[in-house]
């Protein structure tokens, strides 16, 4: 036995001259779920101490005693774990370790707790759609629409995805985000005509992280509408002087002013018989009147000193 013992230590004591050593702690880096159904887990290995080393996940379910060893090594890559529709559960808790084993020993990582609620990143939206469009009032923006994730059940209500998006102009170094909710599209005002914009839209749902950003889009916002709006005011006010200008000379031909197309002059008595310097001297008595003038029965005669009898 105790030869044993002292070949054992031996050995490590070469191994440990010849630089070899027991693996280092690995550790879990991510457990992602695209869609409720599956899910991968990633790790980052340790030190391999200088020999070749074997790594291993297992996990649990909370409330069972039973441990099980990762189904699927190879489908999302090196250094993973892929849980397929068969070995994914909701609304239990995984516990799972890696183990990393070596010549020279062993080492374990802590425990991860995994919801696969909870850890649901799913992919990009799709179908990114650019339009610059108008108001009524003239107004330009741009219209963008998307659809969401293909593998994410958004209809039944098994997902409630939230969405935002991010633009900048094709100069600008820094990305202008918009929160847009449950919605599927989103209008951006107040762009600058003549310059191209990049525009990239995300994903999260209820419970779970944002998605990378998808596939960058790019469109151009055109100088046609502000030059189209000018030119309009420009024919208007062009033509507003030529009708000003026509005016003015047909009342310049015709000899009259302003004022007197305004207020025209007002027409003298046309009373046959009546003398208008009447009013002009205030006498009256100066002046005989027409006998013709009276009424019947009112004047009678007129006296040779030219005074009415009555």
């Amino acid at each position: 036995m105790s030869s044993a013992l002292a070949y054992m230590l031996l050995v490590l004591s070469i191994s440990l001259l010849n630089g070899q050593s027991p693996p280092g702690k690995p550790e879990i880096h991510k457990c992602r779920s695209p869609d409720k159904e599956t899910f991968t887990c990633w790790w980052n290995p340790g030190s391999d101490g200088g020999l070749p080393t074997n790594y291993s996940l297992t996990y649990s379910k909370e409330g069972e005693k039973n441990t099980y060893e990762c189904p699927d090594y190879k489908t999302s890559g090196p250094n993973s774990c892929f849980f397929s529709k068969q070995y994914t559960s909701i609304w239990k808790i995984y516990i799972i370790t890696v183990n990393a084993t070596n010549e020279m020993g062993s080492s374990t990582s802590d425990p991860l707790y995994v919801d696969v609620t909870y850890i649901v990143e799913p992919e990009p939206p799709r179908n990114l759609t650019l339009e610059v469009k108008q108001l009524k009032d003239k107004k330009t923006y741009l219209w963008v629409k998307w659809l969401p994730p293909t593998i994410t059940d958004v209809k039944t209500g098994w997902f409630t995805m939230e969405y935002e998006i991010r633009l900048k102009s094709e100069e600008a170094d820094e990305w202008e985000i918009h929160f847009t909710g449950h919605q599927t599209q989103f209008k951006v005002f107040d762009l600058y005509p003549g310059q191209k914009y990049l525009v990239q839209t995300r994903c999260k749902p209820d419970h779970g992280y944002w998605s990378r950003w998808g596939q960058e889009k790019s469109i151009e916002i055109p100088n046609d509408f502000t030059l189209k709006d000018t030119t309009v005011w420009i024919i208007v006010a062009v033509l507003s002087a030529v009708i000003c200008l026509i005016m003015v000379w047909a009342v310049a031909l015709k000899g009259y002013s302003m004022m007197t197309c305004i207020f025209p002059p007002v027409p003298g008595p046309k009373i046959k018989g009546f003398d208008t310097h009447l009013l002009e001297t205030g006498s009256p008595s100066k002046y005989k009147v027409d006998p013709r003038l009276a009424l019947p029965g009112r004047f009678q005669k007129l006296d040779n000193e030219g005074e009415l009898d009555y």
